[in-house]
């Protein structure tokens, strides 16, 4: 028996649970699948924190979606009492000496003139400036600051499990540990073919993250590589004053030398909960059904020798925890958010690349008005698939 739905929403992790929250807030007749039971550590959205910021260096365009986000966070934190958005302030730090960069040629430029452009409050930091005010990171002569105020860092678990309480008492269905075999263009809509059953919808939001690829076939192949990334705890029990968030911002480095460019964020879990550092890596694409979630001695001893040691000389060697996740990237970094090619009733919602989550509230809330209204409020067009194949691997 196939059962039927105004739309479905495939993958229930950033963008997925906001997608269904805001549909179900419309009284749309929504079902919600994942492969797994969110939220969960198999994916993309999982770690504790995420960075969230005003002015985004990818890009200008990107700016309306976390400027929403924004609101909508604070709205849910209101509606559910949990605790989703901490602002710490933001340092971006670079030069023209960088042997590095963060996702995008310029990251530091366009970040800078983001924040001019729509009035997003900021400072810009010379290394003497910055070595006053957070003695905590080893700066260069030649490096310079970038300090946001109203950045700081998103809870990922916290935020799909809000959003997807919120949808279930709106009434959407959410059905876990279903994962999406095959869908197809029927007369009216989606057929959409699971292990447990048939349905057809009008819509498909397609929200898959790393499975996305898989999902699209050859839509997907030229556009998408998904990368395993590695998160790291790094101890700060002796020093753990000087990196609580009313001390230490998020943070962003294009460096100098060796090392990759890397983000962090303030020690969040007492003197024994270490401070989480990353760094992304886009050597060689894996298989999401086949990642490695082991991270070695190698791994850690790297990271800290290369990361951690000339940059954060309070920060100990011993590494608390870590953790694995996966980025599914285009090669420009840029989003990906479109109908199908060849079937009308799919969008296609990739908010990817290492730097969508602090954008999934406003991207969700962007998809339910084009199920329901046909267009976005917020201009989706640089997402589309069209300038996506004009910058594809």
């Amino acid at each position: 028996m196939v059962e039927k739905f105004d739309a479905i929403v495939a993958g229930l992790g950033a963008m997925g649970s906001a997608s269904l929250y805001q549909l179900a807030r419309r009284n749309v007749k929504v079902l919600g699948i994942d492969r797994f039971t969110p939220p969960h550590s198999l994916g993309s959205t999982h770690g504790d924190t995420r960075i969230t910021r005003q002015a985004i260096g990818e890009g200008d365009h990107f700016v309306p979606l976390t400027l929403r986000s924004y609101e909508i966070f604070r709205e849910i934190e209101k509606e559910t009492g949990m605790d989703l958005l901490t602002i710490t302030g933001g340092l971006m730090i670079s030069s023209g000496s960088r042997t590095s960069i963060i996702h995008v040629a310029e990251f530091f430029e366009n970040t800078l003139a983001a924040a001019n452009k729509y009035g997003i409050g900021h400072e810009v930091l010379n290394a003497t400036e910055m070595r006053r005010r957070f003695p905590q990171f080893l700066v260069e002569d030649d490096e310079i600051g970038y300090f946001e105020d109203e950045a700081g860092f998103l809870r990922p678990e916290n935020c799909v499990e809000a959003q997807l309480c919120l949808a279930d008492k709106l009434g959407a269905r959410v059905s876990t540990g279903e994962q999406v075999l095959d869908l197809s263009s029927v007369e009216g809509g989606v057929h959409v073919r699971t292990d447990r059953g048939d349905y057809l919808a009008e819509h498909l939001v397609l929200t898959a993250g790393p499975w996305l690829p898989k999902l699209l076939g050859r839509h997907g192949s030229s556009l998408f590589k998904v990368y395993r990334q590695v998160l790291y705890w790094f101890d700060v029990e002796e020093h753990y004053d000087h990196f609580v968030p009313e001390r230490f911002p998020i943070f962003i480095w294009e460096v100098q030398g060796k090392g990759m460019a890397m983000y962090g964020f303030p020690a969040i879990d007492g003197p024994g909960g270490g401070l989480k550092i990353g760094s992304g890596r886009y050597l060689d694409s894996i298989d999401p059904d086949e990642v490695n979630r082991d991270v070695s001695e190698h791994e850690i001893q790297s990271m800290y020798e290369m990361q951690v040691e000339p940059y954060f000389p309070l920060l100990g060697r011993r590494c608390v925890r870590t953790a694995t996740c996966m980025y599914t990237a285009t090669a420009d970094a840029r989003f990906v958010i479109d109908r199908h090619p060849e079937m009308q009733g799919v969008i296609v919602c990739s908010p990817c690349s290492g730097h969508g989550f602090k954008h999934s509230a406003a991207i969700g809330e962007a998809l339910a008005e084009i199920v329901t209204e046909g267009k976005s409020r917020i201009d989706l067009s640089p997402f589309s698939f069209a300038c996506a194949r004009a910058h594809c691997w």
